[in-house]
């Protein structure tokens, strides 16, 4: 595998699991409860170092108890926190995830240090990668000012457009490759609008479904969703974006890419939590290898 540089939002993810969402003025009891490390970014960054690929992680945040545990999760997890900047005023990301029947979640984030990152540094941070994952979760103007600074060294660059809110033309130019669901991909128009906005491909991913790789002019490349009984999709979606990135820093092809980025995303939607250990290189031969058997757990 090669490197990835990944740009990106790092939360503490307070779960709560609920059988429904309370309607206003109603309390409703929550059956379990947990808090993980998190964030898109820092989701993505820990799918492409347990994909194989060599990491380096630019996020930032508060100088909070939140914080100082985030930090120990690098070193649990074995990522280097050089490019982690730890902000004196602003307070560590939070998410509050409703995680309810079905697998299927509701999320409220708190953006906190993350709006506050700096990419001045980001260059040294680039040095000798292949790829650039960035994500919109730290905002428009750096999300844009990182991939510009990643055209300029050279490297793949890979827009996450998540959330799709704040995504302009302008931005999707900067990218190499646009990663969206569906939702994402209705809300800026379609993947022919965002193909002409300037990306040489865009990847849609379909859920149940699979996930295609569109590119001008030819028929997409389609891939199959792993056959899983899913317990938490929380993360699915950004151990897709992850592992794609450690793909493609590996130079493998796009259809294969695909596959592998498939894989994560099943293995990462059968355990609780966005960052599950039984993400490897291993699991992902083996979950490849089974194709389109009806599988309950890779281990």
């Amino acid at each position: 595998m090669g490197t990835v540089c990944v740009v990106g939002s790092i939360n503490m993810d307070h779960m709560i699991g609920m059988q429904r969402l309370p309607v206003p003025g109603e309390t409703l009891l929550g059956r379990t409860m947990g808090k993980f490390p998190g964030g898109k970014g820092f989701n993505q960054a820990v799918a492409a170092h347990r994909s194989g690929a060599a990491v380096r992680f630019f996020g930032r945040v508060g100088n909070d108890s939140e914080g100082a545990l985030l930090r120990e999760a690098f070193d649990q997890i074995g990522l280097e926190d050089r490019f982690l900047q730890v902000d004196p005023d602003s307070p560590t990301g939070a998410a509050q995830v409703l995680s309810l029947p079905g697998s299927e979640n509701a999320i409220i984030v708190v953006p906190g240090a993350n709006a506050a990152l700096d990419v001045q540094a980001l260059p040294e941070a680039l040095l000798g990668a292949d790829v650039l994952m960035v994500q919109m979760e730290v905002g428009h103007d750096t999300a844009s000012a990182a991939l510009a600074l990643g055209k300029d060294a050279g490297v793949t660059t890979i827009l996450n457009a998540a959330p799709s809110g704040s995504v302009t033309t302008a931005t999707l130019a900067l990218a190499d490759i646009v990663v969206v669901n569906e939702t994402e991909a209705a809300e800026l128009g379609g993947v022919e609008a965002l193909l002409q906005s300037g990306p040489d491909a865009v990847v849609l991913t379909l859920g149940a479904r699979g996930a295609e790789w569109h590119v001008h002019g030819a028929e997409p490349i389609r891939v199959p969703a792993f056959r899983i009984t899913p317990r938490d999709t929380t993360g699915a979606g950004d151990a897709f974006c992850g592992a794609l990135a450690a793909a493609l820093s590996a130079k493998i092809s796009c259809g294969d890419a695909l596959v592998r980025a498939a894989a994560a995303g099943a293995i990462v939607a059968m355990a609780t939590g966005a960052q599950t250990e039984t993400l490897c290189p291993r699991n992902l031969d083996r979950m490849i290898a089974r194709g389109n058997d009806i599988i309950e757990s890779v281990q």
